[in-house]
C-alpha cells in the first residue's frame, strides 16, 4: 500500500462534485494561493488530528510532504494564506459540500438504529441547541453573558443515521425557537425537541408546515383536559385530549395531545404536547425517549472532534471548522458501518489519529485491526535469540 491512511480517507470525498461546487460558489476567485480543495484537506486534516492551532495543521501536513499527490494538492499550505481564506472564503461552500457527502454516501440510509421505531414511515427529526463557551475578548461578537461569551449551536439532526440535517449557530443569548424556524423538513415529517424549543407561534409554524411535532411541556404551562385518548398503564400515566390556556389560544387555536410519562430513573413526570392522534402513547414515549441520540451527537463531536476550540475568531472562520468537523463525523460513521470489525467511535477515531500517515490499506485494517490470537511471524525461526 503506498498511500497513506488519511489519503485513502480523503479518496471516499466525491471530488467532482466538490469541484462543481466551487464554480456554483466561484470560491477559487482570489484564491491567494490556496484553492478551495487545499483548504478543505488542511480544515478534514485538522479535525482527524485534533491541531491545536494553524501551525501544527501545516506541519502535520509537512511531514506527509512526499504523499501530497495523493491527496490531489500540489504545495504545502502556508499558516497566512490558510487563516486568510478562513476568514474570506464563503462557509456555504463546506456546507453544501457536506449535504452532497451525505447524499452521496447514506443514499439508502442506516436504520439499524431505528428498528424500535420502524413502524413510523415519516422522516423523524431530533432538534436541539448546546452551548460552546469562547473567550468574550477574543470572539467579540459572541455575547452570552457580561463577562462570559459563547455560541449556541442549533442542530436538526437526522434520526436514519444520526447526522446533522442542518446546523445554524448564534450568540449564546439567542433562543431556542426562534433559530428552529431557520430550519425545513419535508411535509409529513415528524420533529422531536425538549422544553426549550416549547413557543407556540413556533408550533403554529410546523402545524402550518404539515409536520408533526412532539415536544416536552414545562410544568408551568397550564393545560384544560377536554377527553380522555385511551386508557393507559405504567409507564403511561394520562392519555387526553386538551385546550391550551386562553393565552396561548390566541397564538395556537387547535387542541393538543398530553402524554404524560413516569420517569423511573429520575423520579418525576414528563409532559409531552404532540399534534398526532392517531399514534399510540407508548409510540410517543419512544420517539421522545430517542431524542436522547442528539445529546450523544453533541458529546461526540465535543470530545472526538475540534468543536470547543477554534483556529480562527471570525464568525466565517468558525462556521468553515464547524462544517468540517461535520463531514469528519459523516466520514466516521461511514466507516465504522463499513466495517466487519466492531468499533465504538471513540475507538476508532484514536485509531485514525495515531496511524494517520501509515501506509496501510484502510478497509483492511478496518475489518482486521488487531493480529489474531496463536498469530505466529513466518520468519521467526530467523530471529536472533539469546540464551540468557
Amino acid at each position: 500500500m503506498n498511500m497513506t491512511l488519511f489519503a485513502q480517507i480523503v479518496g471516499l470525498l466525491p471530488r467532482e462534485d466538490f469541484d462543481k461546487l466551487v464554480g456554483q460558489h466561484n470560491s477559487n476567485k482570489h484564491s491567494k494561493g490556496l484553492d478551495s480543495w487545499h483548504q478543505l484537506i488542511a480544515m478534514v486534516f485538522c479535525q482527524f488530528t485534533k491541531c491545536e492551532g494553524l501551525r501544527d495543521i501545516c506541519n502535520g501536513l509537512m511531514s506527509a510532504q512526499g504523499n501530497l499527490n495523493h491527496l490531489g494538492i500540489s504545495h504545502l499550505v502556508k499558516r497566512s494564506t490558510l487563516s486568510y481564506q478562513n476568514t474570506h472564503r464563503s462557509w456555504e461552500l463546506f456546507r453544501d459540500f457536506y449535504l452532497k457527502c451525505k447524499e452521496r454516501l447514506f443514499e439508502q440510509g442506516n436504520r439499524k438504529d431505528r428498528r424500535k421505531l420502524s413502524r413510523i414511515k415519516a422522516k423523524i427529526f431530533m432538534l436541539d441547541a448546546s452551548l460552546i463557551g469562547v473567550c468574550l475578548k477574543v470572539f467579540d461578537w459572541a455575547h452570552y453573558r457580561q463577562c462570559k461569551g459563547a455560541m449556541k449551536l442549533h442542530m436538526l439532526l437526522d434520526y436514519d443515521n444520526c447526522l446533522p440535517q442542518y446546523m445554524y449557530f448564534t450568540d449564546g443569548r439567542k433562543h431556542e425557537a426562534p433559530a428552529a424556524r431557520q430550519f425545513s423538513m419535508p411535509k409529513g415529517s415528524v420533529v422531536v425537541a425538549d422544553r426549550g424549543f416549547l413557543d407556540f407561534k413556533l408550533l403554529q409554524h410546523w402545524h402550518e408546515q404539515g409536520l408533526n411535532f412532539v415536544v416536552r411541556c414545562r410544568d408551568d404551562v397550564s393545560l384544560e383536559t377536554i377527553a380522555s385518548c385511551s386508557k393507559t398503564k405504567m409507564p403511561i400515566m394520562k392519555d387526553a385530549k386538551i385546550n391550551l390556556s386562553p393565552n396561548s389560544r390566541k397564538v395556537y387555536q387547535r387542541p393538543l395531545r398530553l402524554v404524560e410519562i413516569w420517569d423511573e430513573v429520575n423520579q418525576k413526570i414528563i409532559r409531552l404536547l404532540t399534534n398526532q392522534k392517531t399514534w399510540t402513547a407508548q409510540t410517543i414515549s419512544e420517539l421522545y425517549k430517542q431524542r436522547w441520540s442528539i445529546e450523544i451527537f453533541f458529546r461526540d463531536i465535543k470530545t472526538h472532534l475540534k468543536v470547543k476550540t477554534f483556529i480562527g475568531t471570525s464568525p466565517n472562520a468558525v462556521l468553515i471548522q464547524l462544517w468540517t468537523a461535520m463531514l469528519a463525523m459523516l466520514i466516521l460513521k461511514y466507516l465504522k458501518i463499513k466495517a466487519k470489525y466492531n468499533w465504538s467511535l471513540a475507538n476508532l477515531i484514536s485509531f485514525i489519529r495515531i496511524a494517520i500517515l501509515s501506509k496501510i490499506d484502510l478497509f483492511k485494517w478496518l475489518n482486521q485491526p488487531f493480529i489474531p490470537e496463536g498469530f505466529t511471524c513466518p520468519d521467526a525461526s530467523q530471529q536472533l535469540s539469546f540464551n540468557l
